[in-house]
C-alpha cells in the first residue's frame, strides 16, 4: 500500500488525502451508522486526524453533528459521504469506499450487538466498542 491515497465524495469535488496506515479498519453494526449510511452495515478505516487532509472542496464539506461524538461530514454539491470525525476518540472515520486504493483488512465488528446483517467472517464481534475507547470490550458469539 502506498504511504498516500486519495479519495473523493461521489462527484469528485471534494478530495481527501489520508497519510500512512490506518489506527483500524473493521464494520460498524450500529443503528446510527446503519441509517447515515442507507445501508446494512458501514465499512471505516479510522486514522489520526493528523493523518486525513481535506486536499479541494474544504468549502463544500457540509458536516452534522447527531451527537458529540460523530462529526459527519458529506459534500454539499452530491450529498456523497466523505468521513465522520470522533472528537472523543481522536479519530477520523474514512468511509472504506472513498478510499478506492487502499486494500481494506477489517480486523473487527463493533456494535454487533445492533446487527441486522450477521456476517460470518472469523472476525471478533464485539458488543459495542473496544475497551480501551469506552466499550465494553465484550466479544460476542459469531
Amino acid at each position: 500500500m502506498s504511504d498516500t491515497q486519495t479519495g473523493t465524495c461521489f462527484c469528485g469535488t471534494v478530495e481527501i488525502e489520508v497519510t500512512g496506515a490506518p489506527e483500524a479498519m473493521g464494520y460498524c453494526h450500529c443503528a446510527s451508522c446503519r441509517h447515515w449510511s442507507a445501508g446494512p452495515v458501514n465499512a471505516f478505516t479510522l486514522w489520526a486526524p493528523d493523518k486525513v487532509r481535506v486536499t479541494r472542496g474544504q468549502d463544500r464539506l457540509g458536516q452534522y453533528n447527531k451527537t458529540e461524538n460523530s462529526d459527519r461530514m458529506w459534500c454539499k454539491d452530491c450529498g456523497g459521504h466523505v468521513m465522520a470525525r470522533h472528537p472523543g476518540l481522536k479519530l477520523v472515520d474514512v468511509y472504506a469506499a472513498v478510499l478506492p486504493g487502499i486494500a481494506f483488512t477489517p480486523g473487527v465488528h463493533v456494535n454487533y450487538a445492533e446487527t441486522v446483517l450477521p456476517m460470518k467472517d472469523g472476525l471478533p464481534k464485539l458488543r459495542d466498542f473496544p475497551a480501551e475507547l469506552g466499550g465494553s470490550g465484550e466479544v460476542m458469539a459469531e
